[in-house]
């Protein structure tokens, strides 16, 4: 019984989503284990075979995924790709996996992103670096590496070139750490959600 328990997949049948490409395509999970899954999509307009699966993942491995039965979520690695008549399957490896999906996604919020990457904020005409923890289609959770006196209800100006996002946000809720600095949750204002590429939605379908 040395690798049995690890190597076990149940066989399930649960619809999901994953997002790949830009977009979100709907997904079939066929087996599970603790490590990861198999998953089959259908072609589509985008996707006809394996060989433009390869070419979306050409930059990276890594994909986002949501199963709202099994409140999961997060970041899994795409480790082999096979055609199954119209279908394509897809062996998945977890990466960052939150199994607590409804507070992960916040009721009706949408998904976050695990995102480190660096921007910049105006708050009461001073410019501060932040390092983003979060992403989503609404908003971003940051942290400036010093004590920033904010409060709640705020709106600042940001800059976050990874995605090309620029505007004012709000500010949701803050926290000063024991490292001296301070963490902030932001909501997006008079901005669009299709301005956001590259993070998908997966709002919580049963609120």
């Amino acid at each position: 019984m040395t690798n049995s328990r690890q190597n076990y997949r149940k066989n399930l049948d649960l619809k999901g989503f994953m997002f790949i490409g830009g977009a979100e395509h709907e997904m079939h999970v066929q087996n599970l284990s603790i490590t990861g899954m198999l998953v089959s999509i259908d072609t589509s307009l985008s996707v006809h075979d394996v060989h433009d699966v390869f070419l979306l993942l050409k930059q990276s491995s890594l994909v986002d995924i949501f199963i709202e039965k099994l409140n999961l979520a997060g970041e899994a690695e795409v480790v082999r790709v096979d055609m199954d008549g119209q279908h394509i399957l897809i062996g998945l490896e977890f990466k960052q996996i939150s199994y607590d999906a409804d507070n992960f996604l916040y009721k009706r919020k949408a998904y976050r992103k695990s995102m480190a990457a660096p921007g910049q904020a105006l708050i009461a005409k001073n410019v501060y670096e932040f390092m983003t923890r979060n992403v989503s289609v609404e908003g971003l959770m940051v942290r400036i590496p010093e004590y920033v006196a904010v409060q709640e209800g705020m709106f600042i100006e940001f800059k976050f070139d990874k995605l090309h996002l620029q505007g004012e946000a709000k500010i949701i809720w803050f926290e000063h750490d024991d490292n001296e600095g301070t963490l902030l949750g932001l909501e997006y204002q008079h901005m669009e959600k299709g301005d956001i590429k590259g993070i998908p939605e997966f709002y919580h379908r049963g609120a």
